[in-house]
């Protein structure tokens, strides 16, 4: 028998050299009737990153951390209580002395509620380092059970290398751990945690946050008892259009074993965990590991009720490209979250005439309950004027994060109605941009979207007049529903002109990887006129998804050897858009692609590329950062008179891999060579007179403007024009729309808030002088930003905020000019942009006890105003027009 027990403890000691060797360490225990001490301490801080001289904020803690192992069974699983004595804490004193240095920390008293809260114990089901279970009070307050979560988590490990899915105060994350000697390292991958969701952010990414967390934890464990923890994190938040623009969040928690073990509580006997607390003094529920969300109660946010009291000396100043009124405009969206039904109802209908536009437009961006609920009884779409339901209907429509109810709201109102034409098309466009924006955030399921879409879809095939049919195609455009694509390839196909364009138009919204080998054939039947002929810019478009949608080189050749055989204007512009792909540094498969063609002597030579045609087509950037490229590109086609036929202004935003379309602006004239005494190519169909104009806004198209249809329609317009340019846009926008809570290790939580608002007044107008044959198109935007950065840490000492204000002003404007007197046909663009103000504020606040304090810091400046020069041949010709003009 002790033969047997050697040779037992030899083959325990070469398991123990085995398990050592490879890294792993014996299993942690805590001895019964015995009381281990921890000392605790917690350091958290916030601080802005583009402003180190404003100091942040900053907190102290520190406690004694009492535990002893209260029951266990065979499987080792044993019962812990875990107790916080003596907490004390600290926050940095604000006055600074005469050399410019703080004094030592300011002690924050805490509550008796607080202190007794705090000593609760809690009990956790325990096994060899991993916690399976918390049991404790659930009626305590959020901070300090959050508090007690943070401390608990720093007993969840593993006494071996290896990675796991582990739950504690972050939620349920992917850890990874390494061992050496009597060191345990876990690193902590947070950008994997699954927690309960608790916020909300903007669909397009661009206008989001971008959130870069580390998290390591040093264990140090001996004679299998666990000596020590050092956990420490980071978060840099930041916009993801200016990384400057941020907060870091920096988090420390140490547990030491104060001194030796001394003699404590009995063992409870019980047969089971559940036996084991039920013998515990008070009520222990269970408590879940993820850290509990906690909202902030507002006690300064404005509030609806006292506005309406005061409601005649608040009038809001209309101009919508100032800064002021966009920061109005966020105001009124935070008052309208808290406020109820009645008194959002009382401010729509008492709001003067010129003021209640931006009224709807706030209601609708604040989507709570009660504001679309009050909406619901205002809005009369069989009485109220078209140009204020073309409000509401476009604010739904850019809303960066719309909700069912949203949607509801829009088809309850559209439904069944006789409405002006105006307002049924710009409300179909809002329903598809509400159906798209809604899947995108995995909503495809709701009542309402499966309306939405079967609405839009029954109007299509019930359409009799192409005009309809083209606006439930662009709609079909603005939603970007896969399963539409079909459907979109049919009317492609087999539609008349207007609505091959319009289908062709929809299949360019959609991402690469849904232009599948069905799409691309049938573009390329399209192009190469395989089953009937198309028209010119059908054609185009069609090339335009071989050549951006991730291009095949079979394709590129064959549309350079199709040019050849192509009118002069139709091929120079084909060419020009191979040419221009090898300069757009942001499509990198497609420059690659036109690259390694282009190498090839039997393409790129004088023979391809010698087309005398005026049309163009050219791309290049307009701002470039760390964070943004901002881009700038214009595609103009000309008739084979030498008339302007289509120009596409395309300004889009390249961001950490995202694209957005921030204005894309379509103006089309045909018939101008007939009209102008031009002779018709024969055997081609002599087109009606007509320009008009289609834009899309920060991804959602917009309804198409006619600016006249027929010559009598040109000539009326002509005769009894006003000389006023059209609106094309003009209103507040709410582009951001971000809230977060971000869980630290020490069961803190830091609420992050982003509000982005743009103030736009875009106009465009069009000048056609017969007699002097000039053609004139300009469009000027004006424009406003104002963002609102927040981060709000809430422990049970302290509440601190630090907060960014940013706002800027700008005018850009785009002209063309086209002389049809001369041969070739002369054209001038000109794109600059005015000065631009802007203006930063930082501020901290903090409240301890019944001590609080604000800091601030501004700064300010002017951005000088540019034209950019686009190409060295328009420089030229601009010199020429412009001196004839003086």
């Amino acid at each position: 028998m002790n033969l047997q027990a050697g040779l037992g403890y030899i083959c325990l000691l070469c398991f123990s050299f085995v398990s050592t060797a490879k890294g792993d360490l014996q299993l942690l225990s805590f001895q019964p009737k015995t009381l281990y001490q921890y000392h605790y301490t917690l350091d958290v801080r916030l601080d802005h990153t583009s402003t180190p001289s404003l100091q942040g904020a900053w907190l102290r803690a520190e406690a004694l951390v009492q535990l002893c192992s209260l029951w266990r069974d065979q499987d080792r699983e044993e019962l812990l209580q875990v107790q916080v004595r003596d907490l004390k804490a600290q926050h940095e004193p604000e006055e600074e002395s005469q050399d410019g240095t703080r004094g030592p920390p300011a002690e924050i008293a805490l509550s008796q509620e607080s202190q007794a809260e705090l000593q609760q114990p809690v009990f956790i089901s325990w096994s060899s380092g991993k916690v399976k279970a918390a049991y404790g009070n659930e009626a305590e307050s959020i901070l300090i059970s959050n508090l007690k979560r943070g401390i608990t988590s720093l007993l969840q490990l593993q006494p071996h290398a290896g990675t796991a899915v582990e739950e504690d105060v972050s939620g349920s994350c992917q850890v990874t751990y390494t061992v050496s000697n009597h060191s345990i390292t876990k690193t902590k991958d947070l950008l994997s945690c699954v927690k309960p969701n608790s916020g909300f952010t903007s669909i397009n990414r661009i206008f989001g946050l971008k959130w870069q967390p580390t998290s390591r934890s040093q264990y140090t464990v001996k004679d299998n008892l666990l000596q020590s923890v050092l956990a420490e994190e980071s978060h840099m938040v930041s916009l993801a259009l200016k990384s400057t623009t941020g907060i870091k969040i920096s988090s420390r928690q140490q547990l030491q074993l104060a001194s030796r073990p001394i003699p404590g509580p009995a063992e409870v006997t019980a047969r089971s965990l559940k036996d084991a607390l039920a013998g515990m003094k008070g009520q222990h529920q269970p408590l879940g590991m993820a850290s509990l969300p906690f909202r902030r109660v507002c006690t300064h946010c404005p509030s609806l009720r006292a506005y309406l009291k005061a409601f005649d000396s608040q009038r809001v100043k209309m101009d919508t490209s100032k800064a002021a009124t966009t920061w109005q405009f966020q105001r009124f969206i935070q008052m309208l979250h808290s406020a109820k039904k009645r008194d959002v109802l009382q401010l729509l209908r008492t709001a003067p005439k010129e003021m209640l536009p931006f009224v709807v437009e706030a209601a609708v961006a604040s989507q709570s309950v009660a504001s679309l609920a009050a909406l619901s009884d205002f809005l009369d779409f069989s009485k109220m004027p078209s140009s204020l339901l073309e409000k509401f209907l476009y604010a739904a429509a850019f809303s960066p994060r719309p909700s069912g109810q949203l949607l509801h709201l829009v088809l309850d109102k559209l439904d069944g109605k006789q409405l002006a034409p105006e307002v049924q098309e710009t409300g179909i466009l809002a329903m598809g941009s509400l159906v798209g924006k809604l899947c995108h955030q995995k909503l495809c399921g709701l009542q309402e979207v499966e309306r939405g879409v079967e609405t839009i879809l029954r109007g299509l095939r019930d359409a009799e007049e192409e005009s309809k049919m083209v606006i439930y195609l662009l709609a079909l455009g603005n939603a970007v529903l896969p399963k539409t694509i079909p459907i979109l390839l049919d009317h492609a196909e087999e539609g008349p002109t207007m609505v091959a364009i319009a289908a062709i138009s929809a299949l360019q919204r959609f991402p690469a990887q849904h232009i599948s080998r069905k799409v691309k054939q049938a573009m390329r039947r399209i192009f190469h006129e395989k089953r009937k002929s198309y028209e010119k810019t059908c054609r185009l478009a069609a090339a335009e998804i071989l050549l951006d949608k991730e291009p095949l080189p079979m394709d590129v050749i064959n549309i350079l050897l199709a040019a050849n055989e192509l009118e002069t204007e139709m091929a120079t512009f084909l060419l020009l858009k191979v040419q221009s792909s090898l300069y757009a540094h942001h499509h990198y498969p497609a420059r690659k692609i036109m690259k390694d063609i282009m190498g090839d002597p039997r393409i790129n030579n004088y023979n391809f590329f010698s087309k005398a045609g005026i049309s163009s087509s050219f791309s290049g950037p307009l701002t470039v950062t760390q964070d943004l490229l901002s881009t700038f590109g214009l595609d103009l086609l000309f008739s084979e008179g030498g008339f302007l036929r289509k120009s596409v202004s395309d300004f889009s935003l390249l961001s950490h891999g995202q694209r957005l379309h921030a204005a894309q602006v379509t103006i089309e004239a045909q018939g101008m060579d007939s009209t102008l005494g031009e002779n018709v190519l024969e055997g081609k169909e002599e087109p009606e007179l007509m320009a008009g104009m289609s834009a899309i806004f920060f991804d959602v198209q917009l309804r198409p403007i006619i600016f006249f249809q027929g010559y009598t329609d040109l000539m009326a317009k002509i005769l009894l024009s006003s000389g006023e340019p059209t609106s094309v846009v003009k209103g507040n926008l709410l582009l951001m729309d971000h809230h977060e809570l971000i869980p630290l290790q020490s069961g803190f939580q830091v609420a992050i808030k982003l509000q982005g608002s743009l103030g736009l007044d875009i106009s465009a107008d069009m000048d056609v002088s017969i007699w002097e044959q000039e053609l004139k198109t300009s469009i000027n935007a004006r424009g406003s930003l104002a963002i609102d950065f927040q981060a709000e840490l809430d422990t049970p000492f302290l509440q601190a905020t630090l907060r960014s204000q940013t706002e800027a002003e700008t005018s850009v404007q785009f002209d063309t000019m086209l002389r049809f007197s001369s041969s070739p046909v002369l054209m001038c663009l000109q794109l600059r942009e005015e000065q631009v103000p802007y203006r930063e504020i930082f501020t901290v606040s903090k409240s301890a006890g019944s001590q609080s304090s604000t800091t601030q810091k501004a700064r300010q400046g002017t951005m000088p105003g540019k034209e950019f020069a686009l190409h060295q041949a328009n420089s030229k010709v601009c010199n020429l027009l412009l001196a004839a003009e003086e």
